[in-house]
């Protein structure tokens, strides 16, 4: 595996947003784009390290990236880079090597912002067209109703449950497709997550969207403790999941 920190992928100001991009030793792969949990106020692309090196290992490129984030951002600043910073990769992940096709996914925040991304097709289409569309969208513990940091900022309490254009639930039914996609929640999930998921899940049936192409995954436990759990093999849970994905739809 070969590590290349601190990628720029935008600017805001002053400000670099940074990615880390982790290479398989194959010169042909898919890249798993990926954003970082933290309740949209703390976290970093570090943080992605354990799956990063077991998708290499696995022949998957992975990128892990920054975004703005509270007290300095706003709505929709995370959403605005996270979607920059697919097409970045989109664009250049060329330069080192042949990639076939590229995913989207994140953790809690970043799962939010992987939602937003899918259902809402207006941040990535401001950037213009993907060189490389996305092929599927793993979405692990991530809020689909207006976030709660989103609701603190608006003055609203985080514990109302909200959908509007904020909300990735909002959007579900305005397209006629969607690519492959994977949920991830726990029974004892953070307060209504569980239920929120099993809501998106209802949504997306009620459309009519392809059930094949739709995957679920419930984990007895707490909030993305899946994320710091092993098997039985000493394999990283979520990043094996990942795997499996890729491996599905590439």
């Amino acid at each position: 595996m070969k590590l290349i920190e601190d990628l720029c992928y935008a600017k805001r100001g002053n400000e670099e947003l940074l990615l880390n991009l982790y290479l398989p030793e194959t010169s042909e792969f898919s890249v798993f784009v990926y954003f970082h949990g933290g309740g949209l106020e703390r976290g970093s692309k570090n943080s992605a390290k354990k799956y990063a090196e077991y998708l290499a290992k696995n022949g998957i490129a992975f990128v892990s990236a920054n975004y703005r984030m509270y007290p300095s951002a706003q709505y929709p600043d995370f959403i605005e880079d996270a979607a920059e910073a697919v097409h970045w990769v989109s664009e250049n992940i060329g330069n080192y090597g042949n990639c076939q096709k590229l995913f989207v996914g994140g953790s809690s925040a970043g799962g939010y912002l992987s939602m937003m991304l899918c259902f809402d097709k207006r941040w990535l289409s401001r950037f213009g067209e993907l060189k490389i569309p996305v092929a599927g969208y793993f979405h692990n513990a991530g809020q689909p109703t207006a976030h709660f940091k989103v609701l603190k900022e608006r003055g609203i309490s985080s514990k109302r449950v909200i959908i509007d254009e904020s909300a990735p639930l909002f959007h579900i039914g305005l397209e006629e497709s969607y690519p492959p996609m994977h949920f991830v929640v726990s029974d004892n999930d953070m307060k209504c997550r569980y239920e929120q998921t099993m809501l998106v899940l209802a949504t997306l049936r009620h459309f009519e969207y392809d059930e094949e192409k739709i995957g679920f995954t419930l984990f007895h436990g707490k909030h993305c403790e899946q994320n710091k759990t092993v098997d039985e093999n000493g394999d990283n849970v979520l990043g094996k999941m990942m795997v499996e994905f890729v491996d599905k739809y590439r």
